[in-house]
């Protein structure tokens, strides 16, 4: 039988010392069909280990429901890693971070939780206490956990698989320091027959390593920078027993309104190297980030709501779109000082397609506002909705030409409609909360739109939609009704866009976008490739290509194209569908040779 444990100050394989280097691979923020290619990739640059979260509220989108086909496939990638020959690292949880919505906990956890506008603490808010011994959350943990540990420990290099770490919760130094529940865990992991070592992760800093592990436990380290210093501090935490950097920040990701982000290839270099020659163990965080795909891209809010881009490229050795960067080949070099290197190199990439058009239907958003409930409570969260849009509506008496609507809080994007008229637009972004209007307003719509739940921090768990009251000139207004928009389920729209290209063949969309559409076109390949969607002239909204949901764009920036995978791509007719949610003078499609995320933020 294989064995790896711990052998004084090394990480040991069958009893020899096994430094590990390692890079993340999301499974999830990648198509299925390309896990090989980014593992292979992984390997020529001379990587041995490849280490993921996984995100619970993908897997368990609704109590009991256990999602695990395609690009969810847990086990399937960590087979397809160990036919590379390579090693694996896991990161359950149950809290991921990740930038991921919610960082990975599952949106129908804080359901029945009150909702609080401008919270500041959990205890405001009066949440589901996660991340605790609280049974309203360790009891959904522990059948979460059953269920990935069913996948994980038949994949143990001690079973002969290539799992060789699996870590206990993430950075909980950063939430709090209750050694009870991370001791629960750490039980629970080893009772459902979990055998390899364990380890937890903090940044060096404060008493963050200290509150966030157990003795039992190999702590390690998060940072991009500093290694030597962090090494240092890590090593005075624990005397003995391998040093790792299990979270080397070698780029970073974009929010939505900044710039995008890159590093040095040479400054990270350096510190990688730094920390090699240290003795150390490493995982690269990202080797290769992948796209937020669908609506899960995550949220900051530390004073300011800051949602993340679709792209989660993250200036990583390899690109969102899987192709070595300068960062790589800087990388490479270093590694080759440390281990073997093979004589494959990956290839570069060569253009894309590029082709443009007009598109030739459209349909209403509000085609799927086909059930309207009354509201007990405001938010989204209260109806099962936790993702994507809702509509609302009310009706008022209303005897006056100037009006202002006032919400408490928008979460996180708000369309205001009055009688028909559009408004105005509330963003959470910008700390809106109030609209001046002329007209009158006895029917009020509001179309709002989760932008990505918050992953870090006390706002965790908070909850979409409206925060109440809301106030029509002073008063608050009558009872409000609710819509759930599914996304999941296009065919009223498909049904409409498909009539209009049957009355109207080849006729493309005349005059502007005026209120939230859906547009489609066809769009004619000779063969599947990745292709690079152009938004540039668009303004807010999402994209699906063949039926799959590629994710948000915006115009402010900075990603200016969505990421189409050849996996999505066929030849000869694809779908192009878009919602477009802001008014656009002429709306366009283009696909060019390349990747734009914006300018850059040195």
């Amino acid at each position: 039988m294989t064995t790896f444990e711990i052998s004084g100050n090394d990480f040991a394989l069958d009893g020899e010392p096994f430094r590990v280097l390692s890079g993340t691979i999301h499974y999830f923020r990648v198509p299925k069909e390309y896990w090989a290619d980014r593992i292979h990739k992984a390997r020529l640059m001379g990587l041995n280990t490849i280490e993921t979260y996984v995100p619970w509220s993908l897997h368990e989108p609704v109590p009991g429901v256990w999602e695990d086909s395609g690009r969810l496939d847990l086990g399937a990638f960590l087979d397809a890693i160990e036919a590379e020959g390579m090693k694996a690292i896991v990161r359950p949880g149950p809290y991921i971070c990740a930038e991921f919505s919610g960082g990975g906990l599952p949106g129908w956890l804080f359901r029945d939780a009150p909702a609080v506008a401008h919270l500041n603490n959990r205890e405001a808010a009066g949440h589901t206490p996660v991340r605790s011994l609280d049974p309203a959350f360790m009891e959904p943990a522990t059948n979460y956990f059953r269920r990935v540990y069913d996948i994980v420990a038949p994949r143990q290099i001690t079973r002969g698989g290539s799992v060789i770490l699996v870590q206990i919760e993430n950075e909980y130094g950063a939430y709090g320091n209750n050694h009870e529940y991370l001791q629960a865990l750490t039980d629970l992991t080893r009772a459902c027959g979990i055998d390899v070592p364990l380890t937890t992760v903090d940044q060096p800093a404060g008493t963050m390593l200290e509150d966030g592990t157990l003795p039992e436990l190999v702590a390690t380290g998060s940072f991009g920078s500093r290694s030597a210093e962090r090494i240092a501090r890590l090593r005075k935490l624990r005397p003995t027993g391998p040093l790792m950097c299990s979270e080397f920040w070698d780029g970073w990701f974009d929010s939505w309104g900044e710039y995008h982000h890159v590093t040095d290839p040479a400054a990270s270099a350096f510190e990688l190297a730094t920390l090699l020659e240290a003795g150390a163990s490493v995982n690269l965080y990202m080797f290769h980030g992948g796209t937020n795909f669908g609506l899960t891209n995550g949220a900051n809010d530390k004073g300011l709501y800051r949602p993340l881009t679709t792209s989660y490229d993250y200036d990583a050795p390899l690109d969102e779109t899987g192709h070595p960067t300068p960062k790589y080949w800087a990388f490479r070099e270093v590694l080759g000082r440390f281990t073997q290197l093979p004589d494959e190199v990956p290839s570069d990439r060569g253009p894309a397609p590029v082709r443009s058009g007009s598109f030739s239907a459209m349909a209403p958003l509000s085609a799927l506002a086909h059930e309207w409930l009354p509201c007990q409570s405001l938010t989204m969260d209260s109806v099962g909705q936790y993702s994507g849009f809702a509509l609302y509506r009310c009706f008022n008496d209303d005897d006056v030409s100037t009006h202002t609507l006032t919400i408490s809080e928008v979460r996180d994007r708000a369309i205001v409609h009055a009688d028909g008229r559009r408004v105005g637009v509330l963003e959470r972004m910008d700390n809106d909360q109030t609209i001046a209007f002329e007209g009158s307003a006895q029917n009020i719509e509001i179309l709002v739109e989760d932008m990505g739940r918050v992953n870090y921090g006390p706002r965790i768990g908070e909850h979409k939609g409206l925060i109440g009251p809301i106030l029509l000139d002073g008063a608050e207004t009558g009872q409000w009704e609710i819509a759930p928009l599914d996304l999941d389920n296009l065919a009223p729209v498909l049904a409409l866009l498909n009539v209009e290209q049957e009355g109207e063949e080849d006729v493309a969309v005349v005059g502007k976008i005026k209120e939230p559409t859906f547009v489609s076109a066809e769009i004619e390949l000779e063969e599947p490739a990745d292709l690079f969607l152009d938004t540039r002239g668009w303004g807010h909204g999402l994209v699906w290509f063949n039926g799959n949901l590629l994710g948000r764009y915006n115009r402010r920036g900075p990603q200016r194209t969505l990421y189409v995978p050849a996996p999505y791509v066929r030849a000869g007719a694809n779908q192009l569908l878009v919602l477009e949610t802001d008014p656009v003078v002429d709306m366009q499609w283009g696909l060019l040779e390349g990747p734009d995320l914006g300018p850059i933020d040195w």
